[in-house]
């Protein structure tokens, strides 16, 4: 890193995350020392710590990267299940591919926020009622997604395709996120092409960016994944990771936050290797930078699904939000807030917050 310092005088990480693993070691085991109270240099130059510390009260938070490209998977074996017994009923809760490739689209980059950004209740077409035509108004159903998903490292070649095997290499680190959705406006629009307005709202991401290697105490075995993947699908190693997620929410009228919401990342079926494989495998490029996200994580059970959507059964079952209070969707007002750590022994590594209030839609304050 002696010739690449220059990279740390820049307002994003775009630069250092292109330098690959060895440089991110290099660096990562830097702080460490220097921050360990064997080391003289900053423990014992309090003119050092004053310019080198900021307190977390005193400072703003920014997004660590800047963006160029992000895409949304669709990773959770339960999550999806759920949406599709909702949608299509049991028999056919799975689409046929699912099972075959890491399902995924491309979002909108330019929408991605910091936590603590709020977030304007969407307009848009809704078909509230399925047999009358549809209707132009405030979004009725607006609903969080907790996901995860990793920064890209080096570029990939346009045409080269990166196999699971080789993914590791180009995987910076992770952040919490909420991929805020309009349900009502997204069952509307989606057919054929998938999800657009119902989702470029605002995503919100922590501002911590936790790397690989900082992980690598937790790594879990991988899913059990039938019918096997296709060759460029295939990674021997574990790398799934035992995250512990939570999402709590503050009501409007309400000081003190209520968790609704339990899971763990482990859960998820394809892993950020798959993704990327399957992301480059036509040959697109990757740029340092891009942000790749697994899609809502939801566990077996009810407390641990990653949705109200999940979590109030499509609207039918209001889940208590403290105070006597009830919720299907999400109301103007409340504040979602999203954490996530990893439990070592005799230490945790946290991912921070991911939180954001709702705001009324414009067209409500006019």
């Amino acid at each position: 890193m002696r010739n690449q310092q220059h990279v740390f005088n820049e307002s994003s990480l775009n630069s250092f995350m292109a330098l690959g693993r060895p440089a991110w070691k290099e660096v990562r085991h830097l702080i460490q020392k220097l921050l360990s109270g064997d080391d003289a240099r900053i423990r014992d130059d309090p003119e050092l710590r004053a310019n080198a510390f900021v307190y977390q009260s005193d400072a703003t938070m920014h997004l660590p990267a800047k963006i160029g490209d992000y895409t949304d998977f669709y990773s959770s074996i339960h999550h999806a299940t759920n949406v599709g017994i909702m949608f299509r009923g049991k028999e056919n809760a799975l689409m046929p591919n699912w099972k075959y490739l890491p399902v995924g689209y491309h979002g909108r980059a330019s929408s991605i926020i910091i936590s603590g950004t709020p977030i304007r209740r969407p307009v848009g077409q809704s078909r509230p009622i399925e047999t009358q035509p549809p209707v132009f108004d405030t979004c009725k159903q607006l609903d969080f997604e907790l996901e995860m998903a990793f920064f890209i490292g080096p570029a990939t070649t346009l045409g080269q395709p990166i196999p699971a095997s080789q993914a590791e290499d180009y995987i910076f680190g992770m952040v919490l996120m909420n991929d805020w959705s309009a349900r009502d406006i997204q069952k509307w629009e989606y057919v054929p092409l998938g999800p657009f307005t119902s989702k470029n709202l605002g995503t919100v991401i922590s501002p911590w960016v936790v790397t690989m290697e900082a992980l690598e105490p937790f790594k879990t075995n991988n899913s059990f994944q039938d019918p096997e993947p296709f060759s460029y699908l295939q990674h021997q190693d574990p790398y799934s990771f035992n995250i512990n997620l939570e999402v709590a929410l503050i009501p409007t009228g309400i000081n003190a936050p209520n968790t609704i919401c339990k899971t763990n990342f482990k859960d998820m079926y394809w892993t950020m290797k798959q993704q990327l494989a399957q992301h480059t495998v036509t040959g697109c490029n990757l740029n340092p930078g891009d942000l790749l996200a697994s899609g809502t994580i939801s566990g077996e059970t009810p407390e641990s699904f990653g949705s109200m959507l999940e979590l109030s059964w499509r609207g039918t079952e209001p889940i208590n939000v403290g105070n006597n209070s009830t919720r299907v969707f999400i109301e103007d007002g409340d504040e979602v807030i999203m954490t996530g750590y990893c439990q070592g022994d005799g230490f945790r590594i946290g991912f921070g917050s991911c939180r954001s209030k709702v705001l009324p839609s414009f067209f409500d304050t006019v």
